[in-house]
């Protein structure tokens, strides 16, 4: 394996919709609107998924579960994780540490920070102390700030395993 570490980056957005549960990091949030997607739309496990994958040089999460597959229709984020999770260490690799931020205009996600580091910790079986979790608005400009979507991001450290 060529050098002993990789960097990832990940991104993704979701549309809020009334009718729809809010989970976010694996945790279900207290809101009047859910993320729209294919799956169960959990946006910040999809950036974190997308950081895996692209540090390990293995794709996409779109190329893995593409929302053109009808089995990945609600599908549980976390288990499209732990498949990426499960790929990545059969790749040769192992998480050093991660830093997500949610960027949304609501729900405040600092009450909910902790839970979702544990539910991240858990999912990539890791210490708490290696996931970092903030809350960040756009100051209601944008789709994001009028409350029309909930975008996230993640950066991970993979380390050889």
């Amino acid at each position: 394996m060529v050098g002993t570490i990789r960097i990832g980056q990940g991104f993704d957005v979701h549309p809020l919709v009334p009718g729809r549960r809010l989970l976010l990091g694996g945790v279900q949030i207290e809101h009047a609107q859910g993320l729209l997607g294919h799956s169960d739309a959990d946006v910040l496990l999809h950036a974190i998924a997308d950081a895996l994958l692209g540090a390990a040089g293995l794709g996409d999460i779109g190329q893995l579960f593409p929302d053109s597959d009808a089995r990945h229709r609600d599908a549980d984020s976390r288990m499209l994780l732990s498949d990426v999770v499960a790929r990545v260490r059969q790749a040769g690799w192992r998480v050093g540490n991660i830093d997500c931020v949610v960027i949304a205009q609501e729900p405040r996600i600092a009450p909910y920070a902790d839970s979702i580091r544990a539910s991240i910790a858990t999912l990539l079986h890791v210490e708490p102390s290696s996931v970092g979790v903030k809350g960040k608005s756009t100051e209601r400009l944008g789709f994001v700030g009028r409350g029309e979507a909930v975008m996230a991001t993640a950066v991970v450290l993979l380390l050889a395993a």
